[in-house]
């Protein structure tokens, strides 16, 4: 930790929790929010509690405020089981120290025994949203998915958080995934998120009802439309992720 000030990064747990090898879901500001909406609405219907924040020089000095409520805007979380947990990010990301917050994450999730962390994403398209999840992992496991009914993403490369952390997968002993659906880059896309939290029932069979977060599209799309904009914002300097 930096003397007198903030630490390059560091897992900052509110208290002790024993976890029980968790699987981890992670969710970040990407195209149209997928990820993080999708993140969010896991924590929900699962019945997470927050465990933990991120605590790192290199997030940008701000907070976020859903429906007038104060709350870290970098979580992390865990069901009854200790089974599941789930890392949620509500704002973006500069570029520099992605991995030192990466290796952070990792650190974090091999001391508490995860052997695989999943990041949904959305990839930004202007083709309409055609409720395909796809993923972009080691051989072995894209097989797995492929057998859900999750393709292997033909061709591209991703790039922030994301990509930080599933390169750092690469030299660990814990499976990085990304599971992906095309989304509006220009404003929050609840569809994009129901999608990918069905490709998670799919893959994981985790049972969680989507219909609630169709139907809640409207409010979404103005609950979060600020961070959205700030994300379509700094896209036009970092193009992110292509398929």
């Amino acid at each position: 930790m930096c003397r007198g000030g903030f630490p390059e990064a560091q897992v900052y747990e509110l208290k002790k929790v024993k976890l029980d090898n968790p699987i981890i879901f992670a969710g970040f500001v990407g195209a149209g929010l997928a990820g993080s909406i999708a993140v969010g609405y896991i924590i929900e219907k699962l019945k997470m509690k927050e465990i933990g924040y991120m605590r790192s020089k290199y997030l940008p000095p701000s907070t976020v405020f859903i429906q007038g409520r104060l709350r870290h805007p970098f979580r992390f979380y865990a069901n009854k089981s200790r089974t599941i947990c789930a890392i949620i990010c509500e704002i973006t990301l500069r570029m520099d120290g992605l991995y030192t917050i990466a290796s952070s994450i990792l650190d974090w999730a091999e001391k508490n025994g995860s052997k695989e962390i999943v990041v949904l994403d959305g990839v930004a398209s202007k083709e309409n949203h055609d409720n395909k999840a796809f993923c972009a992992a080691e051989e072995d496991l894209c097989r797995v998915m492929a057998d859900k009914g999750i393709n292997m993403i033909p061709q591209g490369f991703v790039t922030g958080i994301p990509g930080a952390i599933l390169n750092e997968c690469l030299i660990r002993k814990i499976r990085g995934v990304t599971l992906l659906v095309r989304a509006n880059p220009q404003k929050p896309d609840p569809l994009a998120a129901s999608t990918l939290v069905e490709a998670v029932n799919r893959a994981y069979d985790t049972g969680i009802d989507v219909s609630e977060l169709k139907k809640q599209k409207e409010q979404i799309g103005l609950d979060f439309k600020e961070l959205s904009d700030k994300y379509a914002e700094a896209r036009k300097s970092d193009t992110g992720l292509y398929m």
